[in-house]
């Protein structure tokens, strides 16, 4: 099997590239930098009859987006229909896109979305989240063009061993680690935090399905704000004060997994406790 990469430098990009090595998966890596998506040049580096395109690279953090609308569409939407002309000229057997689980709108406590849930895209705020659904909805045009199989990737709120940014995990394990006091808005707040390993293993699972897929690679369980400084404290022997602000108003996004389970034979395999734990191993 072979597959190409863009996006294989980033934190998504090194561990499949492990992941795929260790399955003898054989990667051609997109060797642009991020900023050069655009560019015509790579469809020279992509081999003809790739088993798979997985297209990673991205302005893939709110604030790299925010105000900041045409370098968001012209990398994040511009560069992934370059990339899909390229894979239709090359006659890729399947295209594998990282999408995000903040293309949903109007999340609620009481809510489970799902890959059928309607989206009001006039409820979006957010450059990076439109950004994904115009290129969702580019990738559902061009596959009923005749384009090969399509497989969009929700992916949920990642988490994992990294030496800078991250996700409220790593933060506030961090700050468990380092201070005495912290403060965070409502400890009931929550989301399905999956850890990078488990989004790496459902990319691979993903390659060979047929058809236009939408699926959500996101954790099993809802995972407040609360667990993790919880479970962080346990791991580090660290008791620091925690000020809640505004313990009324939690900010909960539910997001269903069920048919990654159900059509990818995957399931995440990585719970909070061991996740954290790995990041006591970080220098």
């Amino acid at each position: 099997m072979k597959v190409f990469i863009t996006g294989s430098k980033g934190f998504i990009g090194r561990e499949l590239l492990a992941q795929c090595k260790k399955q003898g998966i054989e990667v051609i890596e997109a060797d642009l930098p991020e900023a050069d998506i655009c560019s015509r040049e790579i469809i020279e580096l992509m081999p003809e009859g790739v088993d798979a395109v997985i297209h990673l690279a991205a302005l893939s953090r709110d604030p790299e987006c925010k105000n900041r609308a045409y370098a968001c569409f012209n990398l994040n939407v511009m560069g992934t229909l370059n990339l899909i002309d390229a894979a239709e000229k090359k006659e890729a057997k399947q295209f594998i896109f990282a999408s995000s689980e903040w293309v949903y709108d109007n999340c609620s406590e009481k809510e489970v979305k799902d890959e059928e849930s309607i989206i009001n895209i006039t409820n979006h705020k957010s450059e990076y989240a439109l950004s994904k659904l115009v290129s969702e909805a580019n990738l559902r045009q061009k596959y009923q063009y005749g384009f090969c199989p399509v497989t969009v990737l929700r992916f949920g709120i990642i988490y994992g061993a990294r030496r800078e940014g991250g996700s409220a995990v790593e933060t506030l394990f961090e700050a468990v680690r380092t201070k005495d006091e912290i403060e965070v808005g409502c400890l009931r707040t929550g989301r399905h935090f999956i850890h990078v390993s488990d989004i790496a293993a459902g990319i691979i699972k993903s390659i060979g399905l047929n058809g236009f897929e939408l699926i959500n690679l996101s954790g099993d369980k809802l995972i407040t704000l609360d667990d993790v400084i919880e479970i962080s404290k346990k791991l580090l022997g660290k008791k620091p004060r925690v000020i809640e602000r505004d313990p009324t108003n939690p900010n909960v996004r539910r997001i269903s997994n069920e048919k990654a389970k159900k059509i990818l034979n995957w399931e995440p395999e990585i719970d909070l406790e061991a996740g954290l734990k790995a990041l006591t191993l970080i220098k």
